[in-house]
This record gives C-alpha cells, sequence and structure tokens, in this order.
C-alpha cells in the first residue's frame, strides 16, 4: 500500500516539476515587448574623421587605409580604413570628445560607392562610460543612413537601437563629418 502512494506522490511531484520547467522556459523565450515609438536612450553626436593622405597630415589623421582597392571599378571596392576618430556633441573638432569611435570600414560595392562599418563607440567621460557597438552597410549615397545598434557595456550594456547617420561636411578626400542620432530601444 505504502507502494502505491509513494508512487502517486512521486507522479504528482514529477508532474508539478514539468509543469514548472515547462511555465519557466515559456515566460523566458517569450521576447520583452519593444516600443518603437519611444527611445530609452537618445543621443545625437558628430564623428570627425581626417583620413591620412600619405604626406603631410600623418600628425593629425585619424584613420588610415590598411588595403588599397584593387582596381576592381572606379569605386574605391575593396579599401579597407581603420580609425580612431573623436565624437563631439558641436561640429567644432576641437571641442571636447565626449566619446572616441573605435573601428573600421570597407568598400563592398563594385559599381558604387557602398560601405560596411563596424564601430565601437568608447565613452570616458563622467557622463556615461561603456561603449556602444554599431556595425551595418553604410549606403553611402543616401541623405541619411540607419546603422544598427547592437550591443554595448557599462551604461549602455546589452543596449540596441538605430544609428541615424547623415553626412555633414566634407573637406575633399581628406576629411568628413557625420551627425550621428542614436536611439536606444532596449536599455538595462
Amino acid at each position: 500500500m505504502t507502494s502505491i502512494i509513494e508512487k502517486q506522490n512521486f507522479k504528482v511531484l514529477f508532474s508539478f516539476f514539468l509543469l514548472v520547467l515547462f511555465f519557466s522556459h515559456t515566460v523566458s523565450v517569450f521576447p520583452k515587448y519593444i516600443d518603437q515609438k519611444k527611445p530609452c536612450k537618445q543621443f545625437s553626436f558628430y564623428y570627425h574623421d581626417i583620413i591620412y593622405d600619405g604626406a603631410d597630415n600623418a600628425a593629425n589623421a585619424t584613420s588610415a587605409a590598411i588595403v588599397n582597392p584593387p582596381g576592381l571599378g572606379n569605386f574605391k571596392f575593396g579599401k579597407l580604413v581603420i580609425f580612431d576618430d573623436p565624437i563631439t556633441m558641436d561640429t567644432n573638432y576641437l571641442s571636447e570628445y565626449v566619446a572616441r569611435a573605435q573601428g573600421f570600414y570597407f568598400y563592398d560595392k563594385k559599381l558604387g560607392v557602398n560601405a560596411w562599418i563596424c564601430l565601437t563607440l568608447v565613452f570616458n567621460s563622467t557622463e556615461h562610460k561603456g561603449t556602444l557597438n554599431i556595425m551595418g552597410a553604410d549606403l553611402m549615397r543616401e541623405p541619411t543612413r540607419d546603422i544598427p545598434v547592437v550591443g554595448g557595456t557599462g551604461d549602455f550594456f546589452m543596449a540596441r537601437g538605430i544609428a541615424t547617420v547623415e553626412t555633414d561636411a566634407t573637406e575633399g578626400l581628406r576629411y568628413f563629418r557625420l551627425k550621428m542620432d542614436i536611439k536606444l530601444y532596449e536599455c538595462y
């Protein structure tokens, strides 16, 4: 008789355990709802890039071509650029930096100008500490481009969002400035 009661108790406990396991997994699988109309954090920055020209601007350059284009087309296809660029709150290059943009981009369109960019915004100020990781296609001929924010650390731990980029100024092939509007929709 006790053996039958023990088996029934075991079945009830095992069923309860499976039920708890099922619901805990089900709850964790459903994604968190994200209100795409209301960002949890929002910033506007200016990204300054001084391209090394191989001659007289080595002291001020913030980026350099590591691999030059192989000559397949007229649009820099295959060129790889590494950068460590200042990020400011305004258009003045000499303003106080709020972050550094460190990463690379390469031209990946044979019949036009298009790049793929991967950068980390490194913050180390009294207002923000940590990093934001941005990567994706930079459709350079478009007036504005949306590039995904794919993660972060510190104040931006596991952040997700969009960096809307537009070219703000250029000076030939030696300097360009981008305006970056960053909206984060997942903040922890």
